[in-house]
This record gives structure tokens, sequence and C-alpha cells, in this order.
């Protein structure tokens, strides 16, 4: 595993409860090696990958990561029924079968969809026989810009609903003026209203500044009590690229060295190709290790990535590309 140094920081010492009011101090002296950043993003862009049986095994890999997902002004409740059940059934039978995984159960990692369209989704996935997480995006996605107590209650309804994981979006505001506290007690707040639900937390690196303030947010996120970081709504002008991914992963690490704890993280936005899911989990498996390469630990949120990834099965079976209407719709 290669290591650049990628920070400019003072030492410390951790609690073994790491509680941010200790360490407030610390945060503010962060300072991101941004060259440093850049060159590791370089060297990973530039890796060949794999081939053949390799690649397709490494395809259905990915599948098994991505949180599918619509976020779309016309949802209605029968392309949520259509979304999950793709969901339950990613990949055409038939060409499971000629890779003989058609008995091991192959589904995406989850759904994910508005607060609104969450009972849909757990309607369709119980309907199936299905136990696939539904996610819900929450907190005023995906500006943030609603009032405090409104975004709680948001929280809290999807939760009702049926929703075992929310995807919160932070307000921008606080991170771009440097209110790091407010931070950390905003999202506190989020992992309280919660519950027993997985919290991921969407940073929206694309509008926080600079490479520094994405540290420092995702150190908070998981000091507040995060399971997951993410870098994207999905809904900004950029969304999830591999200098911001690798500054979120080097404090996922640096996170656990510190604490032992072990923290996920969700790439959003703009991951369209299987090509691209490839460079996405071979950066994963440099920057984490084979321990994050789990569902429980890595996702991806996509609303077109599965068709690609299951073209590209198509071709390694058959031999020839499918039009996309010869594959089942998501």
């Amino acid at each position: 595993m290669h290591y650049i140094p990628l920070l400019y920081l003072s030492p410390f010492i951790w609690s073994s409860a790491c509680f941010f009011y200790c360490h407030l101090s610390w945060i503010s002296k962060i300072q991101v090696n941004q060259p440093a950043v850049l060159r590791r993003a370089e060297q990973i862009q530039a890796r060949r990958m794999v081939k053949k049986e390799w690649q397709a095994a490494w395809l259905l890999k990915a599948v098994t990561f991505i949180d599918l997902t619509t976020l779309s002004g016309d949802d209605t409740s029968s392309n949520v029924q259509r979304l999950c059940y793709k969901a339950k059934y990613p990949i055409r039978e038939d060409l499971l079968k000629a890779l003989n995984v058609h008995d091991k159960g192959l589904t995406t990692a989850a759904v994910c969809v508005y607060p609104a369209r969450v009972c849909d989704a757990v309607k369709a996935l119980k309907a199936a026989g299905s136990t696939i997480p539904v996610a819900s995006v929450a907190t005023g996605f995906p500006a943030g810009q609603t009032h405090l107590k409104t975004r709680l209650e948001e929280i809290r309804l999807a939760v009702e609903d049926g929703a075992t994981e929310i995807d919160v979006v932070i307000n921008r505001t606080l991170v771009l003026t440097g209110q790091w506290e407010a931070l950390y007690d905003e999202i506190r707040q989020f992992r309280k209203a919660c519950g027993e639900a997985h919290l991921k937390t969407i940073l929206a690196t694309g509008e926080l500044g600079s490479l520094t303030n994405v540290y420092k947010a995702s150190m908070i996120a998981m000091m507040a009590g995060s399971d997951f970081i993410k870098t994207s709504t999905g809904k900004e002008t950029v969304n999830a690229t591999f200098p911001v991914a690798i500054v979120m992963l080097r404090a996922i690490r640096d996170f656990f060295w510190k604490t032992g704890n072990k923290i996920g993280f969700k790439p959003a936005g703009g991951i369209r190709s299987a090509k691209d899911s490839l460079a996405w989990l071979s950066l994963i498996k440099e920057e984490l290790g084979d321990e994050w390469l789990t569902p429980e630990l890595f996702r991806i949120g996509a609303s077109t990535l599965l068709s690609d990834i299951e073209r590209q099965i198509y071709h390694h079976v058959t031999g020839r590309y499918a039009a996309y209407h010869d594959l089942p719709m998501s």
C-alpha cells in the first residue's frame, strides 16, 4: 500500500473516545498537501484495469456495493417498484447461470429514494420477499438549507416509514465559515434522530472550497457518529472525484488508526460506467484494504451504473454487446 504524506499537522494525542471538543484546536491547524493528493490521484487513474474473467468477477462484486438510486422529481410508486425489482435481480438470470453464480443471491446493497417514496420502496421489497435495506436522503436534500427543526423531522419521518439508512446533507455554510463546533453539533443531532438507522453523512465536497475543508469535515462527521461519509449528493456541479476521495479515505484511515472504529465510504455522483466502478474498487483496496470491500463499509451511489455493468457482463458471456433495450430496465 502506497503512502504519500497528505497532511501538514502538529502531533497530538487522541483519547480512546475521540471527543471532538478535546481536539478542536488540532482540527483548525490541519492543512492538506494538495500536490501529493493530485499525484496519488494520477497514479490511480493510470492503472490498467483487470480483464476477462477477473473483470467479470470484480464487476459482479461492484454490483453488491451499489445503492441503486432514483432521486427525480417525477418519481412515482411504479418506478420505485421497478427499481426495487431491479435491486433484487440486478443481472439477468441466464448471464448469472453462464457464470455459475446464479445461486449466490446477488443483489444491490440498498435502494435509495426520497423520503416521500420510502413507503413505496418498503412495500415493494416486502412483496418481493427481499431484505434489501431502504435508504432515504434527508435534511433538506440536496442543499441542506432548510431549518434544522424541519431537517430533523424529515429524518424521523423517513425512519418511521421504514428507512434503515439515512443519507443526510450538511449545511455547507458551516464548513465554508469554519464553524466546526456547530457542524459537529448538527451532525450529532442527525445521529440522535436516526436512532438505530445507519447515518451516512453527505459532505457535498464540490462545494466545500478546498481539500483541507474536505478532510476537516470528514473527521468531524466521523467524530459526531456517522457510520459512513459520502462525497456528494449527485446534484452538485462537481461530484465524486479521486482527489477528494483520497482525502476522505485518508481521514477514514487516520480515524481507524487512532480509535479502532471503521467508518464506511460512499462515492456518489458521476459514476456511470463499469470501468469507473473498477477504478473505485481499486482505490478502496489500495487505500483501506480488503476489509473495506464489503457493503457494510463501502457503497457506490448510482442510478445508471448498473445498466453498464450488466451490459459488460453480457459482452463477457456472449462476446457481443447488447442494446440497452435487451436488458431489464432499472
